[in-house]
């Protein structure tokens, strides 16, 4: 087992050499400096720009040898394919469910409705880098870009499907060589213990990129915007929120934890998504934490790499409501087979974008484009917000696949329950405790 994060780790120091604290302090410290000096706040861009990158920097590694020792450690390769079907069943199914949640509600609030928009009066220039970049997202493109040019080059492209995609091969290639391949194994092992170290020296940069990027956002945006984002952003958060407490708790209770303990026991991870805007940051420190909350190894290396490119709920609760909310504004009434037709085209273009910068706002245009009735031009309404909604779906979508984590788990018998208890009622074993 990898070591638990640093925020678990025993202190000396008081409350502030807690990593979650350091966060919350950070993000109220530059909300401060980009409301009172917003030039100041949006010269801190770097800040969290080059956190994020630091994070995406050793991102790919961590996912190569998380899902390699994670497939080379189960007994036989019916293992493999039985954690994935278990896995890709609750994607599908929870995933499907978050495009339907959004869908109903945009129904039943109609945001965009009062808005009454001439789409010819809209400027799409402002779009056309997204419009153009939608094209990544179809189908075809998928199945094109989970394949590296080399196998080297899934790690230089910055591609967590190709990196993925390299990991599996290798992992089975791994465990059918069986007995030689053991000192390879022992030597993956070892450089996991490095890189997962490394990766709690890089946590501790957090509060630098947390304090950086949300000084930029409120002082480009301004704080009023924090608060009246308008009736969409409301409606998002207000969704999302429904979603995690509602559909996910039900889903926790049903296996035997509290999503209320879950959401605190990954409190530093959850403010440094919400500081950062990208649930990427948290993924190094997710896999820890899973690990240490007593989800087998390589449940965890398979699942939650692969998570983050297909169990995307908040960001499919986003593609059905801000798809409607553009159509309710421009006047487009569309027909439950339009709907239905746009969900279907959503839940495709969903699992394209894995990978894509900007994602959620790429996957909407590459939807809009391929449901024709609503304007694609529509979408310069809610650029100015999308920065906004896009820190809610990274939680979402961050909360949901440690949900998913734990539940792929149980249903595999492999989830310690003592381990999963002592985790969430703030009781997890130190660092010093934790045998590699």
């Amino acid at each position: 087992m990898h070591p638990a994060p640093p925020d678990d780790t025993p202190t000396r120091g008081g409350w502030l050499s807690h990593l979650y604290l350091q966060v919350l302090l950070a993000i109220l410290a530059g909300a401060l400096v980009g409301h009172f000096a917003p030039a100041a706040g949006e010269a801190l861009k770097p800040l969290g720009d080059a956190f994020i990158k630091l994070v995406k920097m050793i991102i790919a590694p961590v996912i190569f040898l998380t899902v390699v020792t994670g497939i080379a450690g189960m007994t036989e390769m019916r293992a493999v394919g039985r954690v994935a079907a278990k896995a890709f069943a609750y994607f599908l199914t929870f995933s499907t469910l978050a495009l339907f949640l959004g869908l109903a509600v945009a129904n039943i609030v109609r945001p965009g409705a009062s808005m009454h928009i001439v789409p010819a009066t809209l400027d799409a220039g402002s779009i056309a880098d997204y419009a153009t970049k939608a094209h990544e997202t179809s189908v075809t493109g998928f199945l094109l870009a989970i394949i590296p040019d080399t196998m080297v080059g899934a790690f230089t492209a910055g591609n967590i499907l190709q990196v993925l995609f390299v990991a599996i091969l290798f992992g089975i290639a791994l465990s059918l060589v069986g007995k030689p391949a053991a000192p390879v194994l022992d030597l993956l092992e070892r450089i996991a213990t490095i890189v997962f170290r490394l990766v709690g020296i890089l946590m501790r940069a957090a509060p630098v990129g947390a304090f950086g990027a949300i000084a930029f956002t409120v002082g480009k945006y301004g704080v009023g915007s924090l608060v009246d984002l308008g009736k969409l952003v409301a409606t998002f958060y207000a969704t999302s929120l429904l979603f995690v407490f509602g559909v996910l708790g039900v889903v926790a209770r049903a296996n035997g934890f509290s999503i209320l303990k879950l959401v605190r026991y990954l409190k530093a991870e959850l403010l440094l998504v919400l500081g950062t805007s990208s649930s990427e940051a948290a993924l190094p420190s997710l896999i820890e934490k899973m690990e240490a909350a007593g989800c087998g190894k390589p449940v965890v290396g398979l699942v939650v790499p692969t998570g983050y490119s297909f169990n995307l709920d908040g960001t499919n609760i986003y593609m059905t409501l801000a798809a409607l909310f553009i159509a309710q504004a421009c006047d487009v009434d569309l027909s439950w087979g339009e709907q239905f037709t746009l969900l279907a085209v959503a839940m495709l273009s969903s699992k394209g974008a894995a990978g894509v910068t900007g994602a959620g706002f790429i996957t909407l245009a590459a939807t809009l484009s391929i449901v024709p009735s609503v304007p694609l031009a529509g979408m310069t309404l809610i650029l100015g917000v999308d920065r906004f909604m896009s820190e809610c779906r990274s939680l979402t979508n961050f909360i949901g696949n440690a949900v998913a984590t734990i539940v792929v788990a149980r249903w595999e018998g492999a989830l310690d329950r003592d381990a999963l208890n002592a985790a969430l009622t703030g009781q997890i074993m130190s660092e010093d405790a934790i045998h590699v």
